[in-house]
């Protein structure tokens, strides 16, 4: 069977659990930008690109110390564009795949963005490794204390890259609080709820005998994604690995899909009168 969207089928049809592990190229077909390198950075924030700021100095928690209103202007914007994105129907395909198999499925992203949760995934079956930007910490941090960022509103100035309104404060002590993100060269990033996420993988996996990875938009810059993906293919039936740049794959069993993630979803899903009976059992 040379044919890679049908070796994807036979190894779904043998498994009783999806794990689903993503990067950012899985939102580019909902109109996300996927950052890849600086330049990528740079087109869609031409302010700093004016400045030559870097992906990884704006990505800190330096620059919530250095001038805070510029780093809540890069993580404000993100925060109010994640807010309106709607997720594309590849998402709406996953579900139901996953939704054939005995174990269901289970979410690893190295996205902050919660499209997941946004698109219906259950939220206790999401990992999200480098945390959320729908959630807040305090910056010193002065506890460990995490809180949804929902009563923030941010209003940017986009062409300048600054925030507005007010940043949001730590109610413990008043101080600046950050996105519970992990960010470069970040020593107080609050972890716990990361960690919980991940617990409940582990317990998910024990209960998993035959799984199947299905990797979308994870590239080698950062490999935490593909790192542990590949981890659980071994331990299971393989991994089919969806990516337009970097489809690659070592393993024998593994599948390489030269594709974006809504385009190979759509050619992997059952039909759509499988799709509603899996939807509504009987």
């Amino acid at each position: 069977m040379d044919d890679p969207i049908q070796r994807a089928q036979a190894l779904l049809a043998s498994a009783d659990g999806l794990l689903v592990t993503a990067g950012a190229g899985i939102g580019v077909d909902s109109g996300l930008p996927d950052f890849r390198g600086d330049e990528g950075f740079w087109r869609a924030y031409p302010a700093l690109a004016a400045e030559g700021t870097p992906f990884w100095r704006i990505a800190s928690p330096d620059s919530f110390r250095r001038r805070p209103e510029r780093g809540w202007g890069f993580y404000g914007h993100r925060l109010a564009l994640y807010r309106r994105t709607v997720p594309h129907a590849g998402f709406a395909l996953l579900q139901a795949l996953g939704a054939r198999l005995p174990r269901g499925l289970f979410v690893f992203t190295s996205n902050v963005d919660g499209q997941f949760q946004r698109a219906g995934f259950d939220a206790e079956r999401i990992v999200e490794c480098h945390g959320s930007i729908h959630h807040l910490q305090c910056l010193r941090p002065c506890g460990s204390a995490i809180w949804p960022a929902d009563d923030f509103a941010p209003v940017t100035d986009d062409a300048h890259c600054l925030l507005l309104n007010p940043a949001p404060r730590c109610p413990r002590c008043g101080g600046l609080a950050r996105p519970n993100i992990l960010m470069f060269g970040d020593d107080g990033w609050i972890a716990d709820r990361s960690t919980a996420q991940r617990s409940r993988l582990l317990r998910w996996l024990a209960g998993t005998r035959r799984p199947v990875v299905i990797e979308l938009g994870a590239g080698t810059a950062i490999p935490s994604v593909r790192l542990l993906g590949e981890q659980v293919a071994r331990d299971g039936l393989g991994l089919v690995r969806i990516n337009p740049r970097e489809p690659a794959v070592q393993h024998p069993a593994d599948v390489a899909i030269a594709a974006g993630a809504l385009a190979a979803l759509t050619a992997l899903a059952p039909p759509p009168a499988d799709r509603a009976s899996a939807a509504n059992p009987p």
